[in-house]
C-alpha cells in the first residue's frame, strides 16, 4: 500500500512539475501564430524559437521553423538590418530541408532559399545550387517548373527576359 501512494504521488509531482515547466508543443505553436495575427513579431520568434529549443523533434518543429523563416525574409524583426535578416530567413529555409526532409514545407522552403539568394541577396552562385538541388530532390515538385524558370533566368534584368520571350514568341 505505501508503494502505490509513492508511486501515485510520484506521477501528479511529474505532471505538477511538467505543467510549470512552460508551454507544450502545442501551446508554443498556437501562440506564435496568434501573435503574428497581433503583429508582434518579436514574441512570435522568441515562441517559435522556444518550440525548436523544447521540441526539436516535434510535430511542429519544421512549421515552426518555416514561420520564422518567413518572419525573416519579412524583415519585421527589429535589431537586425534587412541583409542580415534576408540571409537568416536563407538559413532557416536550408536548415528545413536539412533536418527536416521529409516534411511538407521542406520543397517550399527550398525554393524560397533560392529564391531570396537570387533576388534580395544577388547571391547568383549560392541560388543556382540551391534551385538544383530542389530540382535534384524535387523534380516533379510544383515549384520545380519555377526553378528551372528562374535557374533559365539568373542575372537576367526583367528587359531582358522581356525581350527573350518576345524574341522566341516570334
Amino acid at each position: 500500500m505505501k508503494n502505490s501512494v509513492k508511486i501515485i504521488l510520484s506521477f501528479v509531482l511529474v505532471f505538477m512539475l511538467a505543467g510549470c515547466s512552460g508551454k507544450n508543443e502545442a501551446g508554443l505553436w498556437k501562440e506564435g501564430k496568434e501573435l503574428i495575427k497581433q503583429k508582434k513579431y518579436s514574441e512570435a520568434a522568441a515562441s517559435f524559437k522556444s518550440l525548436l529549443d523544447k521540441f526539436p523533434d516535434g510535430e511542429h518543429a519544421a512549421d515552426a521553423m518555416f514561420e520564422l523563416a518567413k518572419l525573416y525574409q519579412g524583415k519585421v524583426l527589429k535589431n537586425i538590418d534587412e541583409k542580415e535578416s534576408l540571409k537568416e530567413a536563407v538559413n532557416y529555409y536550408k536548415k528545413i530541408f536539412e533536418k527536416y526532409p521529409k516534411a511538407k514545407v521542406a520543397p517550399s522552403a527550398l525554393f524560397m532559399a533560392g529564391f531570396i539568394e537570387a533576388n534580395e541577396l544577388g547571391d547568383l552562385e549560392a541560388a543556382k545550387k540551391t534551385y538544383n538541388l530542389y530540382l535534384e530532390n524535387f523534380p516533379d515538385g510544383e515549384l520545380a517548373d519555377d526553378a528551372k524558370i528562374e535557374l533559365a533566368n539568373l542575372g537576367k534584368s526583367p528587359e531582358e527576359i522581356l525581350m527573350e520571350k518576345l524574341k522566341n514568341s516570334k
